[in-house]
């Protein structure tokens, strides 16, 4: 058995980056919530199925988040297997187990994916069973989660990290490779978005067509608003953060991407309390005019606010 004492989730709408501050924290590692919001790329991403899946915020491949970790202070290593690729995840379980169970030993912290509910949960301890885990329903702690249990869910996916102190990158560098990143994310690049998802813009114009159309999913409708208006307002905190550090270099770009993007953010804010987060909603759809008008005017900000981004890389 062990238990890394003051190891916990902190709560974030996205789960995965809540995980990653918890864990930083344990490692006392100083980084505020926007320069890891947006050292990561995480706060100018969005992903949204055609029918607003509330699986929009975490069905895409987030490799290069996990890469960019190291600009701000962190190394990630993990264990990742899926059903879609591997039909037998027995081995897979066997691996995830003692690679949580040797990281914690070095005191290393750990987070990992559905340990109960589809989101990310830190893993703080293990005993003879399994895992225990903070996170989602379970903010000060839940387990043992029965290690042969991982990845058995319908969605069918393991995924286990351990996290890494390190010496993090320049603050020029940080800005400009994660809004490189962004910029590439939102050109729906196939390697990053899976189908019947979208990316950028088009994943604004998406949104709002399942509002007109009333075939958006309530529950995902609620989530997804709730996910994104936070990540667009850590988005401006990064930018205002990012002038600063960079002391005056190229601040009338981030001047201009601020007020951008501070629109999109104040857009996704008003349709969050228009349509809340229901958790009764599952399996109801969703017509909202009045939305898909609010997710139209968050989307052109957003083209903008992609435009000042490239031209920050493009200065920095």
């Amino acid at each position: 058995m062990k238990m890394l004492e003051g190891l916990r989730w902190k709560p974030r709408w996205v789960s995965h980056l809540g995980c990653l501050k918890g864990c930083l924290d344990f490692l006392g590692v100083d980084i505020s919530w926007p320069w890891l919001y947006g050292g990561t790329g995480h706060a100018f991403v969005i992903n949204i199925h055609r029918v607003v899946c509330p699986s929009g915020p975490t069905a895409w491949n987030y490799g290069p988040l996990l890469e960019l970790c190291e600009n701000i202070g962190c190394t990630v290593a993990s264990v990742f297997a899926s059903r879609t690729a591997v039909p037998e995840l027995g081995p897979a379980q066997k691996s995830a187990w003692e690679f949580v169970r040797g990281s914690l030993d070095a005191d290393v912290p750990c987070y990992g994916w559905e340990l109960d509910v589809p989101e990310f949960y830190v893993i703080y301890g293990y005993d003879d069973v399994g895992y225990h885990y903070s996170g989602p329903g379970c903010e000060e702690g839940e387990g043992p989660r029965p290690w042969q249990e991982l990845g058995s869910s319908e969605i069918g996916v393991l995924e286990v990290h351990s996290v890494h102190p390190c010496e993090p990158a320049r603050d020029e560098d940080v800005v400009k490779d994660a809004l490189s990143f962004a910029l590439i994310h939102a050109e729906n690049p196939p390697e990053l978005v899976f189908p019947a998802y979208c990316s950028g813009p088009a994943a604004f114009d998406a949104w709002a067509e399942a509002l007109e159309t009333g075939c958006a999913m309530r529950f995902g409708q609620g989530y997804n608003a709730f996910v994104w208006a936070e990540c667009r307002g850590e988005a401006v905190g990064f930018l205002n953060e990012a002038k600063e550090r960079l002391g005056g270099k190229a601040a009338d770009l981030f001047d201009e991407a601020i007020a951008h993007y501070t629109t999109t953010h104040d857009k996704l804010n008003e349709l969050a309390q228009l349509h809340p987060f229901d958790e009764e909603g599952v399996g109801d759809v969703l017509s909202s005019p009045e939305g898909a008008q609010l997710v139209r005017e968050a989307g052109a900000a957003e083209r903008e606010g992609l435009l000042a981004l490239r031209k920050i890389v493009d200065e920095v």
